[in-house]
């Protein structure tokens, strides 16, 4: 079972999608953004020993983008997958954030909690997938 952590300040989008990917058989937390120390996020995503991050780029006291850059810098979770699903529409934000180390990109208006739930879902199976074939190299 892989650990998602999901970083929302709307608890009622947070809530819906925890309900979803609990229902997928992930086991999911929610962090608010709400802290003004990225160490204490950083160090509770480490805690939950997160696989992957759902994160919105706009928080109440927070920078998204800061915390993909945080994420990536400390070796102990720099693997983690990163998910932004946020508002944020514009093609800058959206290079800047797979620039800095995101994974994937998506536009909460194109998506319901259940169907990203569900494109995560496909996502990490189609990766995890991935990674089995590569493993299995055979010798002749």
């Amino acid at each position: 079972m892989k650990n998602i952590f999901i970083i929302e300040d709307d608890i009622t989008l947070a809530g819906a999608m925890r309900t979803q990917f609990n229902a997928f058989g992930f086991n999911a937390e929610i962090n608010r953004g709400s802290e003004e120390d990225i160490e204490a996020l950083i160090n509770e995503i480490k805690k939950v020993d997160a696989d992957i991050v759902i994160l919105d780029l706009i928080l109440p006291k927070l920078d998204g983008f800061e915390i993909i850059k945080k994420i990536r810098e400390d070796e102990e979770i720099s693997d983690i997958y990163i998910f932004i699903f946020t508002d944020v529409s514009d093609e800058d934000s959206k290079a800047r954030g797979l620039r800095m180390g995101a994974n994937q990109y998506f536009i909460k208006e194109d998506f319901s909690p259940e169907e990203f739930a569900e494109k995560v879902k496909r996502i990490m199976e189609n990766r995890d997938a991935m990674e089995k074939s590569e493993g299995n190299t055979y010798q002749v």
